[in-house]
């Protein structure tokens, strides 16, 4: 199916087209191109432009480019435009116009990813359904996703996310959306931002790209519910409250049973019971938020409380997966994406309700806390979680801060990287265990994640 002809192509950018072709696709990588796919030639870590020709050589069907690229000319497809990341804005906002789809927009400091990945299993079953793909959330992710996006679109579930105050709103007026949710307010990038407070400002910037007659789906059993009520409110914005006191989107009930939640909430009067393949309320809290956002989208909200039993955690988001050893299994829960307070807090919380021999916590840095970052780390060996937690081993300079402050018989192997944790991993874990791994990204915790894998390959090789 073409996405973009030429025509439509140069129209959208005010750009030139050398050639007529016709792009089946959007790319920005050459890694992952396939053949009919317009290349966008960004300038990142390295210029988009030195691998134009890469990319016509592996059948796109044309680049976008800010200027013709060494070695090629005016017989190769490219479309030339002044500003390549301005030009796919551009894209974005014509996919955008020239769809009905019914867009709904999600933020949050924690889970915004797992919500979009939910949204995209419960409303593929009721139409076609578009959504960012990982966390393709940032200043080009938000229009590359929406240039990606047919017109005959029915749902589309778009991710924005930021790291310094300013960035929400801009990429949330090209995406416009019917539906702009919230799911918490956390202490995240408070080394961009003042105050938590001042994140729930930023967070509910998402509403200034609402359409007309647009509404807000916002978290209410939160600190800064009051920030999130006072800009929407200045906004002229209706906002439709989800947590455990709400009355429009209530969480009623969560039964954890091994590895699944068993739900029961109430939408807009309605009563439904849901099964969520991975434990633990922040999950729940998700899937209620977008089942709202369902039903303010005109979706079926029945089919789509059945249909979130498809769902599973992400690589990286809470995937369980269980490791087999030679006498018995570990049970590893992968969160090694990301980290802040809050969403370790509730990653250990379900460590601290699993069914195993041992709990065992691997944790890395959470980094951009800003001058709150050390005390953070502390403040983790205070928490109630950690009564059922074994032993927890740590990494980085600022989980130091954590290992010094744990009871001893809770402090395991303090490791100053990952490539060190990784290297230990196979001594401190054993079969009947449950281990939980999460840090922040730049941590590099994936290392350690892939060990603990590699142990059930080395026990088929003994």
């Amino acid at each position: 199916m073409i996405l973009w002809t030429s025509d439509d192509a140069t129209r959208a950018t005010s750009g030139r087209s050398t050639q007529t072709w016709s792009a089946t696709g959007v790319s920005i990588d050459t890694r992952t191109l396939e053949k009919g796919d317009l290349f966008v030639a960004l300038k990142a870590a390295r210029d988009g432009h030195e691998f134009v020709a890469q990319a016509l050589a592996q059948g796109a069907a044309a680049a976008l480019v800010d200027h013709i690229p060494e070695g090629l000319d005016e017989t190769a497809p490219l479309l030339i435009v002044a500003d390549v990341q301005a030009a796919l804005e551009d894209l974005g906002r014509a996919a955008r116009a020239r769809t009905a789809a019914r867009v709904i927009a999600v933020t949050g400091s924690v889970g915004k990813t797992s919500t979009k990945e939910m949204l995209r299993d419960m409303l593929q079953e009721q139409g076609r359904t578009h959504a960012s793909v990982a966390s393709y959330n940032n200043h080009w992710g938000v229009p590359l996703t929406l240039a990606r996006m047919p017109a005959e679109t029915d749902f589309a579930v778009i991710e924005i996310g930021m790291n310094h105050p300013g960035e929400i709103a801009p990429l949330s007026c090209i995406a416009q959306p019917h539906v702009a949710m919230v799911t918490t307010v956390a202490a995240a990038h408070l080394a961009a931002f003042e105050s938590v407070e001042k994140i729930a400002v930023e967070k509910a910037s998402i509403i200034d790209g609402l359409v007309a007659q647009g509404v807000a789906v916002f978290n209410q059993d939160i600190p800064t519910t009051p920030q999130l009520d006072h800009y929407a409110h200045n906004a002229g914005v209706q906002v439709n409250w989800f947590g455990q006191n709400s009355d429009f989107a209530k969480l009623l009930t969560v039964k954890v049973t091994g590895n699944k939640s068993d739900v029961a909430v109430l939408i807009a009067g309605q009563v439904y019971e849901l099964c969520i393949q991975s434990a633990g309320q922040h999950f729940a809290m998700n899937a209620l938020g977008a089942l709202a956002c369902v039903a303010l989208a005109g979706g079926d909200v029945a089919r789509a409380a059945r249909d979130i039993s498809k769902w599973v955690p992400v690589v990286g988001r809470g995937a369980r997966e269980i490791v087999t050893l030679p006498h018995g299994q570990i049970d590893l829960i992968d969160d090694a994406y990301n980290a802040n307070p809050t969403s370790l807090r509730a990653a250990v919380a379900v460590l601290a309700g699993a069914e195993a021999t041992r709990r065992i916590a691997i944790l890395g840095d959470m980094r951009e806390l800003g001058e709150t970052e050390v005390a953070a780390h502390v403040d983790i060996a205070t928490w109630p979680e950690l009564a059922t937690v074994d032993q927890i081993h740590t990494v980085g300079l600022l989980m130091s801060h954590l290992h010094a402050a744990l009871p001893a018989h809770k402090r395991g192997l303090h490791c100053e990287t990952s490539d060190q944790m990784a290297t230990a991993v196979s001594d401190l874990i054993t079969a009947g265990d449950c281990v939980l791994l999460k840090a922040s990204l730049s941590i590099g915790m994936r290392k350690v994640v892939d060990a603990i894998k590699n142990m059930s390959h080395a026990a088929l090789t003994d």
